[in-house]
């Protein structure tokens, strides 16, 4: 039996970018990945984040914000770090992941701004991480590989 390849996403809290970027990447690679995310402060899936990718047809009101510390001992084959937080704190995981960084902005926290003004944020880094993700699946869901610590641009 053929192993999907295994994708961990991580941010600071697991909350909106690595949520919306394990959305996207399971959705639009039709599961040619095997993704999970985590925080290295895990708190809530953001409201705004479900919203915003419901709205281009992905649910991931099922989703949970995780710890890294749930994947300890686990392999993965990329490591992708959507914050520098992230980044900065990102455990080194066994089996020779390849880590990859892109930071996306952080939106806004809950009661900074109106609701329409973080909705729009949100939007935003959602269509970006899409646009990001759709060069990582090209690049890597072929059997392709990146170095160690390569950015994508």
């Amino acid at each position: 039996m053929d192993r999907r390849t295994r994708v961990l996403i991580l941010c600071t809290g697991n909350s909106a970018r690595s949520q919306m970027a394990e959305g996207i990447l399971r959705h639009d690679s039709s599961n040619f990945f095997d993704v999970e995310s985590a925080g290295v402060e895990p708190s809530r899936v953001r409201p705004e984040a479900i919203q915003a990718m419901s709205e281009i047809g992905i649910d991931i009101s099922g989703q949970r914000s995780k710890s890294h510390d749930e994947f300890d001992g686990q392999k993965f084959d990329y490591l992708i770090t959507v914050c520098d937080n992230a980044n900065e704190r990102c455990p080194v995981f066994a089996g020779g992941s390849k880590r990859i960084h892109h930071n996306f902005q952080d939106p806004p926290p809950p009661g900074v701004g109106d609701e329409a003004s973080r909705l729009k944020i949100f939007r935003r880094v959602r269509d970006e991480i899409r646009e990001w993700m759709a060069d990582f699946i090209s690049k890597n869901g072929s059997g392709e590989t990146t170095s160690d610590r390569s950015t994508i641009p």
